[in-house]
């Protein structure tokens, strides 16, 4: 059975992943529950879908029905609550991340890994940047953001270290997400003549850095001195 965990993520480093990757514009319309089944409709992109989950002892069993534009828009509007959040993937080491960074009902940033065992789960050991886990508190799930609004969120400070590890992430390009288009504009022009591939590397990286972290200071609020 596919296990999900799921971590707060602060907003500063949010908004800097933001800036290094593309994401896809999600929204999601939610009907209310039954005992046994749940509907909902998802928008991603042009593409919409319905979706059927079914309830069960192993959990929930979702099958999906591809519909047009036109509907799923028409079907937004008929729901209960709605969430919309812009959708970014990043590589964790052999795991596909996913961050959350919520624009309706309000402000909020998750990361969710998905796991195909439960085994899997258990052993994956979350990087610095990851906030606190709130795998298990159903305020969190998507279906009761957009039902109940957003749940009181505690504040996710930022480390060193969290920012340390965040920049490993990024790094990994040719692990990862393509980057940002913006980001793709700003790349640093060929190196000249006689500059090897190691030297280049360690140009653009120090490029990266200085960039995050300008953006870092300004999206952050300052620490007491």
């Amino acid at each position: 059975m596919s296990v999900t965990r799921v971590f707060l993520l602060a907003s500063g480093l949010a908004r800097l992943i933001e800036k290094e990757r593309a994401g896809r514009r999600v929204r999601h319309g939610y009907f209310p529950e039954h005992h046994d089944r749940s509907v909902h409709v998802q928008v991603t992109g042009d593409a919409g879908h319905l979706v059927l989950a079914s309830h069960s002892a192993t959990g929930p069993i979702e099958q999906a029905a591809e519909i047009s534009p036109v509907q799923a828009e028409a079907l937004l509007g008929l729901t209960a609550g709605q969430i919309a959040y812009l959708g970014i993937s990043m590589t964790i080491n052999s795991h596909t991340a996913t961050i959350l960074h919520f624009a309706a009902p309000g402000p909020l940033d998750l990361v969710s890994v998905a796991f195909k065992h439960d085994k899997a789960a258990q052993k994956f050991q979350p990087p610095a940047w990851f906030g606190p886990e709130v795998s298990a508190d159903p305020r969190y799930r998507l279906r009761a953001i957009a039902l109940d609004g957003l749940p009181s969120v505690p504040e996710v400070e930022v480390s060193n270290a969290a920012l340390h590890s965040l920049l490993d992430a990024l790094d990994h390009r040719d692990q990862e997400a393509e980057p940002h288009p913006t980001q793709r504009a700003q790349a640093p022009a060929p190196s000249e003549p006689g500059f090897d591939a190691e030297a280049e590397q360690e140009l653009d990286r120090l490029a990266i850095e200085d960039s995050v972290i300008r953006d870092l200071a300004r999206s952050l609020q300052p620490q007491g001195r």
